[in-house]
Parts: structure tokens; sequence; C-alpha cells
């Protein structure tokens, strides 16, 4: 898949662990991996807004798109 998601390294530098994440954003620990992995199918912008508020930083720090050859 061509979209990347880095959240693992804004958590990593926001000193950040992904279960403090998760219970900040009322979410499980199981959601929060399989976005981490990149194997979410969608992301809402609710869930999107969240990460962004919470780790103070933009969309594009979390995502990013990679052209496929």
């Amino acid at each position: 898949m061509p979209i990347i998601i880095n959240l693992d390294v804004m958590l990593a530098k926001r000193k950040m662990r992904s279960n403090e994440l998760a219970e900040r954003m009322g979410i499980t620990t199981a959601n929060l991996s399989i976005l981490k992995t990149g194997k979410a199918k969608a992301v809402r912008f609710s869930t999107l807004e969240a990460i962004c508020e919470i780790l103070e930083c933009q969309p594009g720090d979390i995502m990013e798109f990679v052209k496929e050859e």
C-alpha cells in the first residue's frame, strides 16, 4: 500500500507509549496497533484528529504517500 503510517516515529518523538496514546484516545491498544502497522483499511477523521491533538502534530507527520513502482 502506498500510504505509510509513521505513528511509531511520532510516538518516539513525543516520548509516549502506544498504550498511553490508546488510553487517552479511548480506544483499545489492539485497534491502535492495527493503525500503527498500516493494516487499517480506513481511518476516521475523528480518530486522526484525536491522534494529532494528543501528539501535537499534523496528519502529514504520521501519514506519508510513497508511489509504488
